[in-house]
């Protein structure tokens, strides 16, 4: 995986396919960090890198209700729509049959990874390896 993702104790992940309602399949937590989508198929493929949270000025984590389980489920991509209706409509669209999802919380009691910087140095990494960013990252 990605060695600047190691550190983070608290993570999980699962898969969904197109039948599946992304509600029920999704096990992220509440709390703040990165989530990495995989297009499986003879090999895994890494399409998008995401996060939530928010580091203020005083140290402390502003989180958006429902952390990463919300994001994931409800946050918007390829159209005004949360990614509960978008991803299987993308994932038909590209012949993908099943997504692996991998969260981490990069922010919490044990550790202070600021979760954007996080997902920006995954980005990073991606980027270096492959000249581009993962297909379904617009921008960063």
């Amino acid at each position: 995986m990605y060695k600047e993702l190691e550190k983070f104790k608290s993570n999980g992940q699962f898969s969904f396919t197109a039948e599946d309602s992304l509600e029920e399949k999704c096990n992220a937590s509440q709390g703040s960090g990165v989530f990495l989508v995989f297009a499986v198929a003879e090999e895994k493929e890494l399409i998008m890198v995401g996060s939530t949270g928010t580091v203020q000025n005083n140290g402390t984590l502003k989180i958006k209700y429902g952390g990463l389980k919300e994001k994931i489920v409800e946050g918007h991509q390829f159209a005004k729509t949360g990614r509960k209706y978008s991803w299987p409509a993308q994932m038909a669209k590209e012949d993908i049959s099943t997504l692996e999802v991998v969260w981490y919380e990069t922010f919490n009691e044990d550790t202070k990874g600021i979760p954007t910087a996080v997902e920006g140095q995954v980005l990073q990494n991606f980027l270096d390896e492959n000249g581009r960013l993962p297909r379904w990252n617009v921008a960063f």
